[in-house]
């Protein structure tokens, strides 16, 4: 039987009132939680949601986000795309990954926690690919179960149309009830209720503003799950939010969270990986879209900055030329300091990525440099502002760049689905600070020059 449960806002101010009353994770509920990013994203989506399970006690080395090589899809999963990768390469790279944790843990089953394409190799590995044997639990955050799209006829050998091939195999009946999910592993969707870009019944966000996709708003859930919606979360808040953390957590431990934010630490150690664009990160006629592998050879300088102005505080604390297996660090941060991290590399823009200060240690502060297009470069300085595990969303939440509020490109109403807003200041207008601000996060950096081959980003953490 499908069960649905609606978390009211209201609970959540409860849950922090019962939270002291619960214990600490011992035993099983320590066990090793596998993270599978979606589509285009990398590990380093995880961060924040492995804060919070280190916060309530999870052991750090329990805790493995994993990095898909290739991570966008084929446009027709059964034809080769170079830069891409298909279902069965996804599920074969998820198994390996599984595998190794259960090796080095001496585990004898994991947790896999899935964001949307995420949560379509975890279906895939559990129905497939071995893993009803090694997984105890699967979570599933905004994964399309049931399609993007379900409309016979449109783009059915993409794994994301509900009439295609691949979920039509994994939403087979399965057992006498003729659940979706594969028995021997407890399940859980957890879904928006009506604000996830790839759960609407309206085509807007497949580029078919009117036609009906065939899909609702509860396309996430599953027959044979336990199924939780958040009011008002986006695609990825059903993932990466502090309400969806407390949805997972009290699934697996079976209370309430001590607490739904990160407990700071003294000296936060920081590491993670550069990568690149396009099918080979040095090669920039092999395209410009998103990958997660190495960038050998690449610059990396980490510089404290001043918080009200962007200004570099003193010379860098950090700098490395980065290896064949494009990890950095580690570096010892600290406690509140923002900082300024330029990467520079043969093909790419000088990136200076500025973020927050880092609460606690991370080893997924995994980076990439930008490139500038031709009509950048006639500009005084390209400042992106990203939102790495969100979207942007006017009617929920303050947010304002550069004195813009909403930002550029950022629709004021409707579903949320832009998780990036771009500004490009005129030749004229210098070097100077420029800010962005979500709620109580606000970072400011610094407009280098793009002539030079500059770039600039803004990335917030929450």
């Amino acid at each position: 039987m499908m069960t649905t449960r609606r978390l009211l806002l209201g609970l959540f101010a409860s849950t922090a009132l019962l939270a002291g009353c619960a214990g600490w994770p011992t035993g099983e509920q320590t066990q090793p939680i596998v993270f599978v990013h979606g589509n285009g994203d990398s590990a380093a989506v995880w961060q924040t949601t492995i804060w919070r399970f280190e916060s309530n006690g999870w052991p750090a080395d329990r805790l493995t986000a994993i990095n898909i090589p290739y991570p966008l899809a084929r446009d027709n999963d059964s034809k080769p795309q170079a830069g891409r990768s298909s279902t069965a390469e996804n599920m074969a790279y998820l198994r390996a990954a599984v595998d190794q944790v259960l090796k080095t843990s001496g585990a004898s089953k994991v947790i896999l926690v899935g964001n949307s394409r995420g949560g379509n190799a975890i279906r895939n590995y559990i129905q497939n690919g071995g893993g009803d044997k090694t997984v105890s639990e699967a979570i599933l955050g905004g994964t399309p179960n049931h399609g993007v799209w379900a409309i016979k006829g449109l783009n059915e050998g993409n794994e994301f149309s509900g009439t295609g091939p691949f979920l039509t195999g994994l939403n087979a009946p399965k057992g006498p009830n003729g659940d979706e999910v594969t028995p021997g592993v407890k399940w859980l969707t957890i879904r928006s209720d009506n604000n996830d870009k790839y759960a609407q019944p309206d085509g807007l966000w497949i580029g078919h503003k009117g036609t009906p996709t065939g899909v609702t708003f509860d396309g996430p859930a599953l027959k044979g799950a336990t199924n939780v919606v958040i009011p008002g979360v986006t695609h990825r808040g059903t993932a990466f939010s502090p309400a969806a953390f407390g949805v997972m957590y009290r699934f697996i431990t079976g209370h309430a969270a001590h607490t739904l934010n990160p407990v700071a630490q003294a000296a936060p150690l920081l590491s993670g990986e550069i990568t690149g664009l396009g099918v080979h990160s040095n090669d920039p006629a092999s395209g410009n879209f998103s990958n997660n592998l190495p960038l050998p050879g690449a610059q990396l300088a980490i510089y404290a900055t001043d918080p009200a102005t962007g200004e570099r505080i003193g010379a860098a604390r950090y700098s490395q030329t980065i290896t064949a297996d494009g990890r950095w660090g580690p570096f010892t941060a600290a406690s509140g300091v923002p900082y300024e991290f330029v990467i520079s590399a043969p093909g790419y823009a000088t990136t200076h990525i500025y973020r927050s200060p880092f609460p606690r240690s991370s080893n997924i502060v995994d980076m990439h440099p930008v490139r500038l297009t031709a009509a950048d470069q006639g500009a005084g300085s390209v400042i992106t502002f990203e939102r790495p595990r969100g979207y942007f969303d006017p009617a929920r939440e303050q947010i304002s760049f550069d004195g813009h509020t909403p930002p550029p490109g950022v629709p004021p109403t409707g579903v949320a689905g832009i998780s990036s807003s771009t500004i490009k200041t005129a030749p004229s207008a210098g070097v100077r600070a420029i800010t962005g601000q979500l709620d109580g996060e606000r970072i400011t950096g610094r407009t280098w020059p793009a002539a030079q081959d500059n770039a600039v980003v803004l990335e917030l953490t929450n």
